[in-house]
């Protein structure tokens, strides 16, 4: 991945500094896609990668910068004209992600983590 953006319909922003800091779930979205997987154990059935220790976190260099574009009118049905933005932008970062790797590889996978053996 080497660009992302998220074009919200925010209308106007309150506090641009809390908005601009949406940024980080569609960073969450981007590692449960890429890399995060709950490993069971088979004859026990219990979590086999329940520590941080266990489990691949992507840092900052796996993840590149994205671009936010706010746009859009105002709320006619707010009395101030304004609209939420919280985590609306996980939604379809997975399904892009997915898109991607089929464009590029030819390969659909309808699951993740994405990784090299369901390419294979």
């Amino acid at each position: 991945m080497t660009r992302r953006s998220a074009d919200h319909s925010s209308t106007r922003v309150a506090v641009t500094l809390i908005v601009n800091g949406e940024k980080r779930p569609l960073d969450l979205d981007a590692r449960v896609t890429l890399f995060e997987e709950t490993v069971t154990d088979a004859g026990t059935g219990r979590v086999a990668n329940a520590t941080f220790g266990d489990y691949l976190v992507p840092v900052n260099a796996d993840i590149p910068d994205m671009e936010v574009v706010f746009v859009g009118g105002p709320d006619p049905f707010n009395p101030i004209g304004v609209k939420g933005v919280g985590e609306i932008g996980l939604v379809g970062m997975a399904a892009a992600i997915a898109n991607a790797v089929f464009h590029a590889t030819g390969r659909r996978v309808r699951a993740t983590p994405i990784t090299l053996d369901l390419l294979l």
